[in-house]
Order: C-alpha cells, then sequence, then structure tokens
C-alpha cells in the first residue's frame, strides 16, 4: 500500500480477439494487460457483470466454443503476488455472440422452369463480408451431397448454374457461406426445391364468338398461352394428307400478332387449324393447341316475345319483339305476318297495338334480312296472342284471421297472366310505401302494430291498365302479451350463490319459454319459466331476455326487457370501531360489520378465542361490547349471509383490541427481536419475561386456525420458550402469551417471507420521544451497493446509501406502515410500526395525583381535630368523606386519517374508571355509521 503512495495505482486494459463480430461455436480470447506501477508479478482475476465471483484467475481467458450465455461485459483487476495490493479494476469489455447467419438462396428464371431450361441459384448472406460459398444437393438417400463445378454444374462466386439437361423437378438444392480466416461456417440455407413444369399448350379461340358462321363470311383465330408472356405465334392446318402445314401470311391469310385472319372464300366448313408458342430469350416452344375445327352453317332463326303476356286483356298495349341471335348481323330489317298471310302487318322489331281488342288476337310470326344483301332469316315459330275480359284479383293472408300486434302477416294476390304491378290497400287506404320490389311481387309482407280489426285488398297494374279490386281479407289483431324477467335474489349477487332467474307472461295459455343471454339461444334453459343457477360463477354474467311460444296462431310473445344478471365476487365486510377518540374501561364500544351489497344479510361475530362454530349470531350489521373489560382485548372478525342454504361471504380483516395495564405490552420476547424474518431463518419466542412465567405459553392467532401453541406443529417447547428452528410463510401470524388462567399479553405481528429483502423494525410499540432506526436485511449474498428506499404508507421517506434510516425523536404522527426497498434486490413486506405514550407523562400524572390525595387528607384531619376540640369529651362521631373519583383520563388524541391503503390502523385509549360493578358483556344491535377502513385499535389504561 505504501508503494502506491508514490506511484499511481495502475489500471488493467481489456482486449478481446477477434475484435469484430464473433458468432456462437468461435474461440475467444480476453486478455488483461496492466501497465506502468513497477509490478510484474501480477496475479490476474477475471469477473462477469452480475457475479462476485472471478470466472478466471489467468492473464489471458479463452472461451472455446463460445456460446450466447458468455455474452456481456467481462473487467478484469490485478494483485500484486503475495501482497494485499490490487490495481483498480479495467474498464468494462463487452462481448457479442451472434447466432451463425444463414445465407438467403435464390432461383433465377423465377419458378416454374420448363422442361429443357437452365437454372441460375444464387447464395447471399446479407449484411456480413468475406464470405465464401459452398452448394450441396440432396442424393437419392436425402443426404446432403456437394456440388462442385462439372460439365453439369458451373459455380461462379455466389452463383450456381444447372445445365438445363440437369435440371430435374423435386431436386433441393442448399448453400452455406465459409470464411477462410475464421473456422466457423454459416447456417445452412432454407433448401430449394426445382419445379420443373412440362411446356404450356396453347389456347385456340374463334372470333366472332358465335358459331356456326354464314357461309361466305370470314373467320378470325386467337393464339394464347395465359400464365406467361413473351410469346409470338405459328399457325397450322391439315391439308388432304391430314399432314400439318405451316400457315403464313398470304393472300388466303392475314397474320397479325396473335391472330390469323381467314378469308371469307377460304373458310370451309370442317377445317381444322393448330397454333403454337415461341420465346427468343428462351429456347423452348409450347405444345400445340388443340385443334379448331370450322363449322358454317345456315341462316339463324328468330325468337318471338310478348309483352306483357300471351294473355292479355281488352285495352290493354301489346308489344311483339322479333329477336335473331347469332350470325354476328346487327343491321337486321324485320317483318310481322298474322295467321299465315303473306303480308306484313309491320316492320319494325318491336310491332306494338295500343288498346288491343278481340280482333287483335291470333299467331304472330317473324323474319330478318339483313339490310342491303338477300341474306335472311328462318321464319320464327308462331306465338299465339289471347284477349280476354277485365279480370277480378283474389286475396289471401296467412295467418288467416288472429295475429298480435307486431307480427308479420303474408299477403297474396292471386290474378290471371303475368307481368303485373301490384297496388295494396288496408282498411280501404293505399299501403304506402312501396317499394319496386313489393310492386312486383304478388306477395306482401306487412307488420301491424295495432289492435282491432284490419281489412286488406289488392289490385294489379300493367302499364295504364289497372283491373278491378279484390274483396278483403279480415285480420283481428290482439296485444301482443310481453314476458317478464325477474331475478332472486336482487341483482347483484355473489360467486357461489344460487339464483333463479323467472319468465312471466301475463296472458295467453301453453306457453313453451325460450332463454337468450346476451342475444343468444340459452339451451339448458329452454322451454322452462325459470331457469335456476346453482353455484353461479363469473361466466353467468350477462344480459338476459326471454319470450314465450304457443303451438298455435298467434304463436311469439314480445321479448322482455333485458335484465342484467352482474355476478361479483364474493364480498368481503369491513369491520370498524366506534371509538376514534378515547373510551374508559366500563364505557360501551360497538363494532360495525360494514357491508355495502344489496339487502337480506345476516351477521356473524367471532373472536380468536371462539371456534368457528361458536359464532355470535346477532343477525344485526353491530356488535355492542356495553362494558368494556381487559378480557375483551384481542381479535374480532365478522361475516354475513344470506339465502337458504346460507351463503356466507368472506370474513373482515380483523380488528384487534389491545387492553394493557394488567400485564406488560412487552412480555413476549421475540428473538431475533424485530417483526420481519427470512424463511429457513430460526425465531425464538418467549413468555420467560413474565412476573411468574410459570403456566404462561406462546400461543398463535389466525382467523382460519383461530389459536394454536408452540406444541401444535409450530415449533419445539422449552419452558416458556417457543423455538421455531426452520421459519417458513406458514408462520407468519399474531404470537402472544396466555396463561392457565386466560391472561394473555398484547399480541405481536411476526411476518415470514420468502423474499431477498426484509425491514428491521421494532416488534413491540416504540415509546414517543426514544430514537427509531430502521434497516434494509438481505438474504446472502448480500449487495455490495446498500442504498435503500424507506416508505411509509406508500410514499417515499427517504434514500439512504448505508441501508438504515433513524427518527431522531419518535412521535405519534410517525405510526404507520413502512417498508425498505433495494434497487436490485427488490422490496420487503410492510410492518406497522406504533407509538406509545412517553412514561413520564404517566409519572407526572401519578404524582400530581398522590399529591392531592395527600392534601385532602391533611384537610380532613385538620377538620376533625377542630370538631374534636369543639366538642371536648363530646363522643366521637365517625364521619365518611366521599371517596374522591380518579382523576379524569385525557382525551384520545387521535393522529390525522392515515394514507388509503388495504388496511388501516387506528389507536384507541381506555382509562380505567372505578365502578360500583362491573358488568357483563352485552351483545346487542346498533345503529348504521358511515363506512370506516378497517381499524386496528390499541386499548390502553
Amino acid at each position: 500500500e505504501d508503494f502506491f503512495l508514490s506511484t499511481e495505482r495502475p489500471k488493467p486494459a481489456v482486449s478481446i480477439q477477434p475484435d469484430d463480430q464473433v458468432f456462437s461455436g468461435e474461440t475467444v480470447t480476453l486478455r488483461c494487460d496492466i501497465q506502468g506501477g513497477g509490478v510484474s508479478n501480477w496475479q490476474y482475476s477475471w469477473f462477469k457483470a452480475g457475479s462476485s465471483t472471478a470466472v478466471s484467475n489467468e492473464q489471458q481467458y479463452s472461451i472455446s466454443p463460445v456460446t450466447a450465455s458468455d455474452r456481456g461485459t467481462y473487467t478484469c483487476i490485478g494483485a500484486v503476488s503475495g501482497t494485499s495490493r490490487n490495481s483498480h479494476t479495467s474498464d468494462a469489455a463487452t462481448l457479442t455472440v451472434s447466432d451463425l447467419p444463414k445465407p438467403t438462396l435464390t432461383v433465377e428464371p423465377e419458378r416454374p422452369v420448363f422442361s429443357g431450361e437452365s437454372v441460375a441459384l444464387k447464395c447471399e448472406i446479407k449484411d456480413y463480408d468475406g464470405w465464401t460459398y459452398q452448394w450441396y444437393k440432396h442424393d437419392k438417400q436425402s443426404e446432403l451431397t456437394a456440388v462442385s463445378q462439372s460439365d453439369y454444374h458451373t459455380v461462379d462466386g455466389d452463383t450456381l448454374t444447372i445445365r438445363g439437361d440437369t435440371v430435374i423437378n423435386g431436386d433441393q438444392y442448399l448453400c452455406r457461406g465459409e470464411r477462410r480466416d475464421r473456422p466457423t461456417s454459416s447456417e445452412y440455407s432454407s433448401s430449394v426445391t426445382l419445379t420443373v413444369e412440362a411446356l404450356p399448350t396453347a389456347e385456340l379461340t374463334v372470333e366472332p364468338k358465335w358459331s356456326p358462321v354464314f357461309i361466305g363470311e370470314s373467320v378470325t383465330l386467337k393464339c394464347e398461352i395465359k400464365g406467361y408472356a413473351g410469346w409470338t405465334y405459328q399457325w397450322y392446318k391439315h391439308d388432304k394428307q391430314s399432314e400439318l402445314t405451316a400457315v403464313s401470311q398470304s393472300e388466303h391469310h392475314t397474320v397479325n400478332g396473335d391472330t390469323l385472319t381467314i378469308r371469307a372464300d377460304t373458310v370451309i366448313n370442317g377445317e381444322q387449324y393448330w397454333c403454337r408458342g415461341e420465346r427468343h430469350d428462351r429456347p423452348t416452344s409450347s405444345e400445340y393447341s388443340s385443334s379448331v375445327t370450322l363449322t358454317v352453317n345456315e341462316r339463324p332463326k328468330p325468337a318471338v316475345s310478348i309483352q306483357p303476356d300471351h294473355q292479355v286483356f281488352r285495352g290493354e298495349t301489346v308489344t311483339l319483339r322479333c329477336e335473331i341471335k347469332g350470325g354476328g348481323v346487327s343491321n337486321w330489317q324485320y317483318s310481322w305476318f298474322k295467321d299465315g298471310s303473306s303480308t306484313p302487318v309491320s316492320y319494325k322489331q318491336q310491332y306494338s297495338i295500343s288498346s288491343v281488342t278481340a280482333s287483335d288476337g291470333g299467331t304472330y310470326t317473324c323474319r330478318g334480312a339483313v339490310r342491303g344483301t338477300s341474306r335472311y332469316s328462318h321464319y320464327s315459330e308462331a306465338v299465339t296472342l289471347t284477349v280476354s275480359g277485365k279480370p277480378k284479383p283474389t286475396v289471401r293472408a296467412d295467418p288467416r284471421s288472429s295475429v298480435y300486434t307486431g307480427d308479420t302477416v303474408t299477403l297474396t294476390c292471386e290474378v290471371k297472366s303475368t307481368g303485373w304491378e301490384f297496388l295494396w290497400y288496408k282498411d280501404s287506404q293505399p299501403l304506402q310505401p312501396q317499394s319496386p320490389v313489393d310492386k312486383g311481387t304478388k306477395t306482401l309482407s306487412v307488420t301491424v302494430s295495432h289492435a282491432g280489426t284490419a281489412e286488406f285488398r289488392c289490385a294489379a297494374r300493367r302499364g295504364a291498365y289497372t283491373t278491378q279490386t279484390s274483396a278483403p281479407a279480415v285480420i283481428t289483431v290482439t296485444a301482443r302479451p310481453k314476458a317478464t324477467v325477474t331475478i332472486h335474489p336482487a341483482d347483484p349477487v355473489f360467486i357461489g350463490e344460487t339464483v333463479t332467474l323467472t319468465c312471466d307472461i301475463g296472458s295467453g295459455h301453453h306457453w313453451q319459454y325460450y332463454w337468450f343471454k346476451n342475444s343468444k339461444p340459452l339451451s339448458e334453459a329452454q322451454q322452462r319459466n325459470e331457469y335456476t343457477i346453482s353455484n353461479v360463477a363469473a361466466s353467468h354474467r350477462g344480459v338476459y331476455t326471454c319470450k314465450g311460444r304457443q303451438s298455435t296462431q298467434p304463436r311469439y310473445s314480445e321479448t322482455s326487457d333485458a335484465v342484467t344478471l352482474t355476478v361479483s365476487e364474493k364480498p368481503k365486510p369491513e369491520l370498524t370501531s366506534s371509538h376514534k377518540g378515547a373510551a374508559l374501561i366500563g364505557n360501551p364500544v360497538v363494532l360495525y360489520c360494514e357491508l355495502d351489497q344489496s339487502a337480506g344479510w345476516r351477521f356473524y361475530w367471532s373472536k380468536h378465542t371462539q371456534s368457528p362454530e361458536n359464532e355470535t349470531k346477532p343477525e344485526t350489521h353491530s356488535y355492542t361490547i356495553s362494558s368494556v373489560s381487559v378480557s375483551d382485548g384481542g381479535q374480532y372478525w365478522c361475516r354475513a349471509g344470506r339465502g337458504t342454504p346460507v351463503y356466507y361471504t368472506h370474513y373482515s380483516d380483523a380488528l384487534w383490541i389491545n387492553v394493557t395495564g394488567t400485564t406488560r405490552s412487552d412480555s413476549l420476547t421475540v428473538s431475533p427481536s424485530r417483526a420481519q424474518h427470512f424463511s429457513a431463518d430460526s425465531l425464538s419466542l418467549s413468555c420467560e419475561g413474565q412476573s411468574d412465567s410459570t403456566g404462561w405459553r406462546v400461543r398463535r392467532y389466525t382467523h382460519s386456525e383461530k389459536v394454536s401453541d408452540c406444541s401444535s406443529g409450530l415449533g419445539s417447547v422449552t419452558g416458556s420458550t417457543c423455538n421455531i428452528s426452520s421459519l417458513s410463510t406458514s408462520h407468519t401470524g399474531v404470537y402472544g402469551c396466555e396463561s392457565e388462567s386466560g391472561e394473555s399479553s398484547n399480541p405481536v405481528n411476526i411476518t415470514v417471507t420468502n423474499g431477498a429483502v426484509i425491514l428491521d423494525s421494532p416488534v413491540h410499540p416504540v415509546t414517543e420521544g426514544d430514537p427509531l432506526t430502521l434497516r434494509c436485511l438481505y438474504r446472502d449474498p448480500k449487495p455490495s451497493n446498500l442504498t435503500a428506499e424507506f416508505y411509509k404508507n406508500g410514499s417515499l421517506l427517504q434514500t439512504q446509501t448505508t441501508g438504515e434510516m433513524t427518527i431522531r425523536t419518535v412521535s405519534k404522527s410517525d405510526e404507520g406502515l413502512y417498508h425498505c426497498k433495494h434497487p436490485e434486490k427488490g422490496e420487503s413486506p410492510q410492518s406497522w410500526i406504533s407509538v406509545r405514550g412517553s412514561d413520564s407523562k404517566t409519572v407526572i400524572l401519578a404524582v400530581s395525583v398522590v399529591l392531592s390525595l395527600v392534601l385532602i387528607l391533611f384537610i380532613i384531619l385538620g377538620l376533625f381535630w377542630c370538631y374534636k376540640k369543639k366538642k371536648g369529651d363530646q363522643q366521637n362521631t365517625n364521619q365518611t368523606p366521599d371517596q374522591s373519583q380518579s382523576p379524569g383520563s385525557t382525551q384520545l388524541q387521535t393522529d390525522s386519517g392515515p394514507e388509503p391503503g388495504d388496511v388501516t390502523y387506528a389507536q384507541i385509549d381506555l382509562k380505567e374508571k372505578k365502578k360500583p360493578k362491573k358488568t357483563q358483556n352485552k351483545l346487542r344491535g346498533g345503529k348504521s355509521r358511515e363506512e370506516a377502513d378497517t381499524v386496528y385499535s390499541e386499548l390502553k389504561n
């Protein structure tokens, strides 16, 4: 150490080889060099971040093979051999280990490849340089075989070219990168499977699309290879010897890209044509197309249509239309003929007859002629036009008679012929609006909304022609009954309860009931008017509705209004005390069990000295101790229940009433003397501090187990001491001393944690004015950085580098929930720290009381002496002075309200008051009060 006073303490330098990107599997060497300091006999130590244990003691630390787990920062330090002298710690060096890169393998040309074409594969490792590539393929045994330069394969840097006749469908190729200066190879690339397809087949079509063609018309053929571009086309036809002959540009044939036009006089019925595609950039030709056979036929035949129908009525307008399809002709000239006459009655494609009469009835035909030519179509088939008198529709209704409001009635209007537009009337008034769909069909669906009788009629119209109006269809409409859903017990309900939903429909009979949850059918409840859910769960939450269905019309009731079933977690009452300030022994104390959840609850009360089956059952939300005594101290709970069988809430948090004055508050000795302990540590609890410890024993109080002593599995017993050799979290609880006669000390809270941090806080209340030191304690290994944060009621108080916090003079305002937190180890559980009044105040009060009693005694003696002297020998008369009342108790100083949290602590000081006779505790109902947080109450005399 003296040497480094005059010489600068050296600092090592760390180097890593290789110094660039390192991949898993390589060898990495870290070297620690210390320059200066005049020392040559250094001993080296290597450390990895997060560990205080050296990973190597060599100057040169090699890792082979390196893995991802070796990533991190490394430091080294030197120590002079045989001394305690050390160098500085080096700066941290970061070792980054990457996974081996994976090449990307691409194919050119893009798949598919046609038979006979060559293929080029390209291998690439992105973001890394200096790679050469090796090529592989799967052999017949699916094993990898290296591929190198050969007659079939050409390797050029990152590219492998496969000769056309070697390209085989289904062959799989892979590649991998290598670097000569480093021994590692990359990952294999994903495999590429070659897809070799057969040559595509050309598709040959005929233009114009209609077929057959008229004799004397030209024909255009079109050749196409779908899905592939860049093709040119060759044309072929059968010669007289049925051999393929190439067809090229000539006076009979015109070639234009992908089309071949055959001159009109060259079009021969039955001739067959083919085509094939070729590409200049790739040496393959397509397959031949299927053949196209030319069909040349005679002229087409017209078709006749009549609007509005073949059967019409006097006064209507009738239109006959002649349609000639096919043949590729658009300039037809039309002729109409009636009843076989050769004289046309019209030369228009559409022949219209306005206000048709009976004389217009008959048979009609038409024929087309191409304008300017002698080409004619065939005559059409004859059509018959029938003319009748004015019709009267018939209306039908479904259902036929009775419906509920909201039901849909389907009306049907029956009338002869077709093409009608229908008009509807309700109670002689037109039904509006009518959509085009309604008008064009003979049925109409009407939803009836008002109770009573409705009459429906219809008429039909074609163009300007209207039929007579139908006779009415009469429908009786009754108000639709509405279902009602009720929930028992009233919403909300709680997990585990039994819930019954009832569907009630006032009118109608023989109902079948249908239940819905969130608008979806509830199959398990169908056809029953009551749906009972036993042991209701959160999954039963939702919106419920129901409706009814009868076997005859009208069938359905109205769906009920939705009711929401709210399923809440099992409730937990809040137990509070009536006193926030001072109270005297002998005065009443009321405990309130607050439950802000629906109605119908009965309340049950218990104390730590009772077993669960002996709960007190006043069935009201308050529990009154009419005259508080020391024996009333202890731990209280409440819960509520309702229904048959009874559904119980959770128990409330415990409310503690601690009474001091009969036993010392610190009579239970805890070693180590703190409120929190690590699991697996040992703990000693002793009642030896009692004035007479004989017959005293350590007891634990929990709500679930009620009362247990050391011998019942907690630990081993020696006299009045309980020794727990290995703590677990199950040892967390409230402990105290209890005598054979039932006397007890004030209990203390012990917390056992599996965590890495605890708060060293006092197990007993702290006296006002005394100092208090809190410490953050840690499991091994202890951190080198002791900096800790200290919190009260969830708010940060201090940050201390020493790991401990001191309150120099404790006051009542320092009461609260405390915990500490370490940046790496985590945080401790919370512990409540109580503050009790200074003993000096008690001494002053006691001295004042004694002096007052002495003064009163002197006054009484003086008066008695004077009286005796005045009366002389008169017989003495005994006077009994009034018993002086013990000094009045000071009012409780109640702390300001605690911070919001799960648990709230308050302190109640109870002062002893003499009474003629101590009354028994009474249980009675109390008045409701506002809700309060759970209160831990400490009663003192």
